[in-house]
């Protein structure tokens, strides 16, 4: 494996306005230095005085040095099939890739930072500097603030953290997107570079079409290349049997997530953990008494016709229950933790706030309520959670009717305009078994999100 180790010099006006008065590439293969490119560059603007002083260049040393577009190609080639190395890399790299855009050309390299790669192999370090790391480790420097001397130091610095990298911390670091990874020998490569750099759910197959494995991506492509470079060796193991990878586009990570759900329980692949379900016989369940206080308690599922939590064992409707009481402040009385008492024991402490001895409004001790009543599920409500679809003009969808999940599906925005009740959208649904992963799933995004992409019918 090849290294390009780099470093430039520029205007200092920014990425979009900073041009590069002088570059510097050192070909390292990882033990020795076998290339190197360095060359003053005209930036075809002044150099400001700050820069002078900070780098000694002047504007009479690069009046007469090529400009970017003769260098181009010779930095194209050197850099061609090796990852692009630099302390603090987005920048360097940025800048040229900056300069080869505005020559009409695109420019993409695999990344490595040694500024990352320090803090992981060299922790505690006062300063990630290159000055700073150079004086700690006795590299010197020559030439402070130059492409070559910081190119070189940086090289020396590079080949230190790869002799003490026992982690693989560096191949953790690799972009995978961009990375030239080693496909697995039973899977045609084109495949791989066909699959799409979008949000979505993919499988992966053996040479007898079985699907060994599900995965759930906001970037397919890049997710399905990391795998090839998991050390793992369950990983390692999966990666020799993968002959095919099919793929479904989602347009947002909420469908996604249901979906890989859905088909990991339908399809049971070897490869991953498998979602069993405990066989759920009780649940939690509100009623409101006469007074108008909601109440929360448990009881077997046969005895509840909406419960609002299903579980496996009382325990865990208990260990619910004692959870929403501590993080509402509820009060043990009427969660039916302490029910046959006239007043519940942390009234007293502060973590009841006083419904049980008149000392809190009905109402807003139940405004409390259904907040937490919110957060353990998606209740029996009927709604719709609309979000991005896989075109600009389409909505993807979600369907819960009366708490139970009904699946998802897409409709334009023309279609979606006509729909007035989360009833309509049955037409577009794609039928899906709902479960308590999916309910989590489902609990879990309405938690993090507003309602505005959610419409909902009482």
């Amino acid at each position: 494996m090849l290294y390009t180790v780099v470093d430039i010099e520029t205007t200092g006006n920014g990425y979009k306005g900073s041009k590069i008065t002088e570059i510097s590439i050192f070909v390292f293969d990882g033990k020795v230095i076998v290339d190197e490119f360095t060359t003053l560059v005209n930036p075809e603007q002044n150099i400001p005085a700050f820069i002078t002083d900070l780098t000694g260049i002047t504007d009479a040393m690069v009046r007469n040095a090529p400009k970017f577009y003769q260098i181009a190609k010779k930095v194209a080639e050197i850099t061609k099939d090796t990852i692009f190395v630099a302390h603090n890399v987005n920048f360097d790299y940025n800048i040229i890739l900056e300069e080869f855009k505005n020559l009409g050309f695109d420019f993409e390299r695999q990344k490595l930072c040694t500024v990352r790669l320090s803090r992981k192999i060299m922790p505690d370090l006062s300063s990630y500097s290159l000055g700073n790391i150079c004086t700690i480790e006795n590299i010197p420097i020559n030439g402070r603030h130059r492409a070559k001397g910081d190119a070189e130091a940086t090289t020396e610095l590079f080949k230190r953290l790869l002799e003490r990298d026992n982690n693989f911390t560096i191949n953790s670091f690799l972009n995978p997107k961009s990375k030239p990874a080693t496909v697995p020998p039973l899977l045609d490569k084109k495949i791989v570079d066909n699959l799409p750099e979008t949000v979505g759910v993919y499988e992966f197959k053996n040479s007898d079409n079985e699907i060994i494995y599900i995965g759930q991506s906001n970037n397919i492509k890049q997710r399905v290349i990391s795998h090839f470079s998991d050390k793992k060796k369950t990983t390692q193991t999966m990666c020799l049997e993968i002959a095919a990878i099919s793929f479904t586009e989602t347009g947002n990570e909420l469908l996604s997530l249901l979906l890989e759900s859905a088909e990991i329980k339908q399809t049971a692949p070897k490869f991953n953990k498998p979602q069993k379900e405990k066989k759920e016989t009780f649940g939690l369940f509100i009623y409101e008494d006469q007074k108008g206080i909601i109440h929360l308690g448990h009881n077997r599922l046969k005895m509840l016709p909406n419960p609002i939590l299903k579980c496996s064992s009382v325990a865990e409707c208990k260990t619910h229950l004692e959870n929403l009481q501590k993080e509402f402040q509820l009060c043990q009385k009427y969660c039916h933790i302490e029910p046959n008492t006239t007043s519940c024991t942390l009234y007293p402490l502060e973590d009841c706030q006083g419904i049980c001895c008149n000392e809190e409004a009905v109402n807003d001790y139940n405004v409390r309520v259904k907040k937490a009543i919110k957060s353990v599920g998606i209740s029996s409500e009927s709604f719709v959670i609309k979000e991005k679809g896989r075109t600009e003009n389409e909505i993807g969808f979600a369907l819960i009717l009366e708490g139970i999940y009904q699946g998802f599906g897409y409709v334009d925005f023309q279609q979606s305009a006509q729909l007035e009740n989360p009833e309509d959208y049955q037409f577009f649904v794609t039928p899906k078994k709902d479960s308590k992963d999916i309910q989590r799933i489902i609990a879990e995004y309405l938690k993090k999100q507003n309602t505005q992409n959610i419409e909902v019918t009482l």
